[in-house]
């Protein structure tokens, strides 16, 4: 696209430092709305996360240059690194799309989180390549467009092997579908994952703590290293339920993730 070629300028995606753990755990920060920015971010570090991810309620896509330097410099100063953000509608307006581009450029993700319209994918060929980032589709549940994994795959399909997919497996669990299936099918062009577990295997099922559910933890720790998972892939916890006091319950999520992450992380080294 006319415009973009000079912002070809980070490193080639999928090669992370050499000392970057296996897999780093990250949390959606939409489990931390009710707060203000900085005291969600001073919350997600205490927990003990090593990467957020952002979504427009606390850092929009149309934010200031010096904004984005000032979320950059706050999430850094607490030890944490800005995986991706999301989720970000993308439609057939090319300047619309590009912005949306340069401002994942300038947060300095690998990736963007999207739900894109149909007639989006040839604009999105093209800005994957001009510049050199990853998009990943989402999924939303039962009588979304991308219900299933297979919705994704067709979506995807002859396109940019830089489009791919942020695995809801909360969401894929209310459409029926077990997450380590949807993490195998999805084997290189899976570049998020939503991590939240559900009481049922239905729509209207209720969010619990994770491996309270339907979501085993282990074996989806294990399906990622399986499917080489990219290590500046962003593994986001999210947790949606009791917004208004949600700490305890994402501390006993990030418990249960935690242990399962070191596992694989010890296991891979």
């Amino acid at each position: 696209m006319a415009g973009v070629a000079s912002l070809r300028t980070c490193p080639v995606w999928g090669a992370p430092p050499a000392d970057t753990p296996r897999l780093q755990l990250g949390i959606q920060l939409y489990s931390l709305r009710e707060f203000p920015v900085a005291q969600a971010l001073e919350h997600a570090a205490k927990i003990g996360f090593s990467q957020v991810e952002f979504y427009s309620g606390m850092l929009p896509t149309d934010a200031s240059a010096e904004t984005i330097e000032e979320t950059r410099k706050a999430v850094a100063d607490l030890g944490m690194t800005i995986s991706s953000h999301g989720v970000n509608h993308v439609g057939s307006d090319t300047k619309a799309n590009e912005k949306l581009f340069e401002f994942g450029k300038a947060l300095g993700v690998k990736s963007i989180t999207i739900d894109p319209d149909p007639d989006s994918f040839d604009q999105l060929d093209e800005l994957v390549k001009a510049f050199d980032m990853r998009v990943a589709i989402h999924n939303h549940g039962p009588h979304h467009r991308y219900n299933k994994v297979v919705d994704v795959l067709r979506a995807i399909d002859k396109h940019d092997v830089r489009i791919g997919a942020c695995a809801d497996l909360g969401h894929y669990i209310r459409s029926g579908e077990k997450p380590t299936e949807v993490i195998r099918l999805l084997q290189g062009r899976l570049y998020g994952i939503h991590l939240k577990d559900f009481s049922a295997m239905e729509d209207k099922a209720k969010g619990v703590i994770l491996g309270q559910g339907h979501l085993n933890v282990d074996a989806v720790m294990d399906a990622l290293i399986a499917v080489n998972f990219p290590a500046d892939g962003a593994l986001s916890l999210e947790y949606e339920e009791n917004p208004q006091n949600p700490i305890k319950d994402i501390k006993e999520c990030f418990m249960a993730a935690e242990s399962a992450v070191a596992r694989v992380n010890k296991a891979a080294s």
